[in-house]
């Protein structure tokens, strides 16, 4: 197992720590985090150690792939696995911060069908020989959706001191992102799509 691939694992094990600390039911055995008073608001600190994982996570998806590339070592193994990894950690936050009440749910209701529909496309691609690309309004959309997260967790500080809502604003246009993006990868791909197959 090569480094990419290795930091690829710790971005799953940093998920599952992520999940650990936001759903598991701490209290039970006595143990809570502490709050922290900010602007008229009481801080989970739960969420900022999560939000602190969240980012490390991110982190790693970078440096595998940029390491992978750099020194050839591009496996088949770590494909798959970055691909799980990246799914797992960016579906895991939103469908928890949706269900903590953080963010409206239809963000990740239509994020992750977007991802579904996609990856189908991608497969279907794959599956006839060609690879399918990252595109640009894919790219904007994760770029969004990573900083909306990041900063949902830190309670939208510091730009909740002057009422801004930034992280509500990345997280909608990086919906609105997902719609568009999948959009262009279905227009690009579906004579390949319903290309049929030749007779033999």
């Amino acid at each position: 197992m090569n480094l990419p691939t290795k930091l690829t694992m710790l971005r799953i094990i940093l998920t599952v720590v992520m999940i650990i600390i936001l759903i598991f039911p701490f209290y039970l055995l006595g143990v809570s985090f502490p709050q922290i008073y900010v602007s008229g608001v009481y801080i989970k600190t739960e969420y900022l150690v999560a939000g602190v994982i969240f980012m490390l996570a991110s982190l790693t998806d970078f440096f595998d792939g940029y390491l992978a590339r750099k020194n050839n070592q591009v496996t088949d193994l770590g494909k798959m696995l970055d691909a799980i990894a990246d799914k797992a950690l960016v579906n895991t936050a939103l469908i928890i911060l949706s269900y903590k009440g953080f963010i409206p749910v239809v963000v990740p209701v239509v994020i992750i069908f977007r991802d579904i529909i996609v990856d189908a496309i991608k497969m279907e691609a794959s599956s006839k020989g060609k690879v399918v690309a990252a595109i640009k309004s894919g790219k904007i959309k994760t770029a969004s959706m990573m900083v909306g997260l990041v900063l949902t967790f830190f309670y939208n500080l510091p730009f909740e001191l002057w009422n801004i809502r930034v992280a509500d604003f990345l997280l909608y246009f990086a919906t609105i992102m997902s719609i568009i993006s999948m959009i262009e990868y279905f227009n690009l791909n579906k004579k390949l799509i319903f290309k049929e197959e030749e007779q033999i």
